[in-house]
């Protein structure tokens, strides 16, 4: 004897009785009246809600309903049987309809990742006025049934950005904008009105600082009274900030803050009194405090890489300013994981994926393994509302050509001695230590930073080898030789002051003059203005100092001496110079020592760009992080 219940009575009942019955040596025998068992699946809809919540400005709840037969379900035992993973759902009076349906699929899909996402999963189904993407996706699945108003608002316009009304660019700006500079404002104007904000991610060097600055001209005309934008930006580029301001929107009072109020005497309500007052991301860190009392009508950061990191402190700084706007520019919103997008998508947009965990969990993990293709094309679309990007490609017609050559250069017998006998000797210590490789990193990256330090000279890791001769300080020279008899201009760049200091004597014994900047240069904007004066063909710059907030046009070629495996930093150095406002082709130039590991750094970092393309444009994608097996490939 057998007891059967629910949908395996239904399942015995509708197929297994009948087919019994046919059979001419079987007796089936039916006591009492079969319900009623009927598969009404072609009657099933879907309806999706959001109805605002009390005292919520970001969160609305999302409300699911399923009808089938004329009659509405409750969602929660659906969901259940969904997640439960069972594949036919039956009602009390014997109606009965599939869940392997694809829509029923999709809605589970959809609401797990809703859930997943929001800051308290086991409460009720909500959704933030910044995942359009998400409710678009849902919508598509069946009827909506209502909207919150607000909702409705802002939800339509983020999914309509590309295809919204251009706006009327300011009266007050001094400059005619092109094409995609003035797509990129429409879409900053539209954003601003409906108190979103967002990640204008353009490659380096196509005006994101001009779009900007008509954007707060557009908001003090919508408005006579709105209140201060407060711009952060690296120390670097604050100067740079007052003059373009200067120059493109002259009607915008810019106050910059070069020192701590307490040391300056300046207090936050006097500088709140401008159009636009320009800190530094150490000067907010130091004193948050001040800033947190005013109420900014923007906060714009300049280079956001520099709040990548979600626990830093600074980053919590940026987080708490009160302002209904908040826009982040940068050309490498993520350099080395997906976590560093996550940062910047949490100021900008701090409803779209609330849990650094859940994010983790749900697409940094996966995507970063790689080979997850749907999550990845999943997350495009969660941010494609709210991200904008323009690479240099997609604008070719606005710049001049680039062209990018390497150059191997063969160490001398001598140097390539000291290079080999360094080499064996920091490859057995670290590959004993990649057991272990996150207690051991600092060790490990400090043997890997000697290894390239050899790779450019000697006499960076031991003072009695600086007579070694230098094939890569030769090889510069002669490229200079015919970049300067040509009429031409050069940006040499480093990391390493040290060999900078090397290629300053070379090119002080050759008489060829030259400008010097790193992180200790000392009026730097006058350094700046003897470069772009002429007085000086060739400027040598360190990475670290000179890799962003520098326009310097007027070199039209560009000489990295070491590779690093994070494309963006090159990519940064060399938008110097290959930007808006260049009239020539630029010719990028890599010096590396062959058979060393600069040859093994460039290959990482061909697989770090691919991550980043993966992510924010539309190559493949590769593992981001820098792992142990990468080290292992730095050795082989």
């Amino acid at each position: 004897t057998v007891l059967l219940t629910g949908v395996d009575s239904m399942r015995l009942t509708t197929e297994l009785l009948p087919q019994l019955a046919q059979l001419a040596d079987v007796s089936v025998e039916v006591e009492g009246e079969p319900a009623d068992y009927r598969d009404v699946g072609d009657s099933l809809t879907i309806g999706v809600s959001t109805a605002e919540i009390a005292g919520e400005r970001d969160w609305f709840d999302l409300g699911v309903t399923i009808r089938v037969d004329g009659r509405e379900l409750a969602f929660a035992e659906v969901f259940a049987a969904l997640a439960g993973g069972a594949s036919r759902m039956l009602l009390a009076d014997g109606a009965h309809f599939s869940l392997l349906a694809p829509e029923l699929q999709s809605l589970r899909l959809l609401i797990e990742e809703a859930r997943a996402l929001t800051e308290s999963p086991s409460g009720p189904l909500r959704i933030s006025r910044y995942q359009a993407g998400l409710w678009a996706e849902l919508a598509a699945l069946g009827v909506v049934t209502e909207q919150a108003q607000a909702w409705q608002r802002q939800a339509s316009a983020l999914l309509e950005l590309d295809a919204l009304v251009e706006h009327d660019v300011p009266a007050g700006l001094t400059a005619q904008l092109r094409a995609y500079q003035r797509e990129g404002f429409g879409w900053l104007s539209t954003l601003w009105e409906l108190e979103l904000g967002g990640i204008l991610a353009d490659d380096m060097g196509l005006g994101k600082t001009l779009q900007t600055l008509a954007l707060m001209l557009h908001a003090r005309a919508r408005d006579p009274e709105v209140g201060p934008f407060l711009i952060v930006a690296p120390t670097s580029v604050v100067s740079n900030w007052v003059a373009e301001a200067a120059r493109f929107a002259p009607a915008l009072r810019v106050s910059a803050v070069t020192d701590t109020l307490a040391r300056s005497g300046r207090a936050i309500d006097e500088l709140a009194g401008n159009d636009a007052v320009v800190t530094t991301y150490t000067l907010l860190r130091l004193e948050a405090d001040a800033y947190r009392a005013v109420d900014w009508a923007g906060v714009i950061l300049d280079e956001a890489q520099y709040v990548k990191n979600h626990q830093a402190k600074t980053y919590r700084c940026v987080r708490e300013l009160a302002a209904p706007f908040k826009l982040a520019l940068t050309g490498t919103p993520m350099e080395n994981n997906l976590m560093e997008l996550w940062s910047l998508l949490s100021i900008t947009a701090p409803g779209l994926f609330p849990d650094p965990k859940r994010f983790a969990e749900q697409y940094a993990r996966p995507i970063e393994r790689g080979g997850d293709t749907e999550r990845l094309a999943r997350l495009r679309r969660r941010i494609k509302p709210l991200v904008k990007r323009r690479t240099k490609e997609l604008v070719a017609g606005d710049l001049p050509a680039k062209q990018e050559q390497t150059l191997d250069v063969d160490l001398h017998p001598r140097h390539r001695r000291i290079y080999d006998t360094y080499l064996q000797r920091e490859r057995q210590k670290i590959l004993g230590l990649l057991g272990d490789f996150d207690r051991n990193r600092f060790t490990i990256l400090r043997s890997i930073t000697l290894l390239r330090q050899l790779s450019l000279h000697p006499r960076l890791v031991d003072d009695g080898n600086d007579t070694v001769p230098c094939a890569k300080l030769g090889a510069l020279v002669e490229q200079l030789d015919d970049v300067i008899g040509g009429g031409h201009r050069a940006l040499v760049f480093s990391q390493f002051t040290g060999f900078l200091a090397k290629v300053r004597e070379r090119l002080d014994h050759e008489g060829i003059g030259y400008s010097y900047l790193d992180g200790r240069t000392r009026k730097r904007d006058r350094v700046l203005e003897r470069f772009k004066d002429g007085t000086d063909p060739v400027f040598l710059i360190s990475l670290k100092a000179g890799g962003f907030g520098l326009n310097l046009t007027e070199a039209d070629y560009c000489f990295l001496l070491d590779p690093w495996w994070n494309p963006a930093t090159e990519t940064q150095a060399i938008d110097r110079t290959h930007r808006i406002g260049q009239t020539r082709p630029v010719m990028v130039y890599r010096l590396i020592a062959r058979d060393t590991i600069e040859e093994k750094v460039v290959a990482l970092a061909q697989r770090k760009a691919a991550l980043f393309s993966g992510v924010m444009d539309d190559g493949d994608l590769f593992a981001g992080s820098l792992t142990a097996e990468d080290i292992r490939g730095l050795l082989g």
